[in-house]
């Protein structure tokens, strides 16, 4: 079975794939496999296609209705990053609210002249109301974490929740956790970021499309919120009005950044391909229209 991979992806797991090519998704008519990180893949490049294995949680950018067409299955790696992109939340939760990234280079650029009396201050953590945007696994898996620094959860989810326009109003953080999806597209428009309340902060780890971006600076260049951004929209690009800011903190799409979690992550794609090698089911199949 001819495998073409976009990259070489990281863990012991990958050298088992004995007949994977990498090189980018140029037409091939004997390549059954393709292993794409939420890569645009056009089926008609590769007439044998039988499978389309994702290094990532996240399909939005692969076209899975159009595979699932052409008969092409689609898979992905949920569940093994679920703690990595957690834990950067909370990373991002801290450093935006404690004003950490600032302390920082207040110390490096030698502006640290008194003593610890004579810093600037900062919002408490403990005790806040922390709104999360999706209560699936990586958006349960922060709500387990908050239960550490004793915050009120509110939640918004596809069954119900908190409707999404009162936890934006009455939550001091909220952190976002949907797919990306026709409806999520835009969810954080001006009008909801409105909603924020002063000095609130905003924490972005699943994909920057959810937010109007340009809202979104306009919000962050006021001074009237705090962010901590780890996805835009138009990636690797970040608007140039963000870089100099001191209410943002900018991390490049680290959110599954752990060496354990990538070797989890290629471990898993490389079960979908041998299950499909082998003739067994997929172990983690995307379903088109789910």
């Amino acid at each position: 079975m001819k495998i073409l991979a976009t990259r070489r992806y990281p863990g012991p797991a990958f050298d088992e794939l004995e007949t994977v090519e990498v090189g980018p998704l140029e037409p091939r008519d004997d390549v059954e496999v393709l292993v794409v990180a939420n890569e645009p893949v056009d089926a008609s490049l590769f007439p044998s296609l039988r499978l389309v294995a994702n290094f990532g949680v996240g399909y939005d950018r692969i076209g899975v209705e159009g595979l699932a067409h052409r008969g092409v299955a689609v898979t992905n790696t949920p569940g093994v990053l679920d703690a990595a992109t957690a834990d950067l939340t909370w990373a991002l939760i801290l450093a935006v609210r404690r004003r950490i990234v600032e302390g920082d280079q207040r110390v490096r650029e030698g502006e640290w002249h008194g003593s610890w009396a004579d810093g600037f201050l900062a919002e408490e953590l403990t005790g806040s109301t922390l709104g999360i945007i999706g209560l699936g696994r990586i958006g349960s898996a922060v709500a387990r974490r908050a239960e550490g620094f004793e915050l009120r959860v509110l939640s918004t989810r596809r069954s119900g929740g908190t409707p999404l326009d009162d936890l934006l109003a009455a939550s001091d953080i909220v952190t976002v956790h949907a797919p990306l999806t026709p409806e999520t597209h835009g969810l954080l428009d001006a009008r909801r970021l409105s909603l924020l309340r002063d000095g609130a902060c905003l924490v972005n780890t699943a994909r920057g499309e959810i937010i109007d971006e340009d809202a979104l600076v306009a919000e962050l260049v006021s001074g009237r919120i705090r962010a901590g951004l780890d996805v835009f929209a138009h990636e690797p690009h970040v608007p140039e009005a963000l870089l100099s800011l001191p209410n943002v903190v900018l991390t490049p799409h680290l959110g599954s950044g752990t060496r354990q979690t990538r070797e989890a992550m290629t471990r898993l794609v490389v079960d979908n391909i041998l299950a499909l090698q082998t003739g067994n089911p997929l172990v983690t199949e995307v379903k088109a229209g789910v």
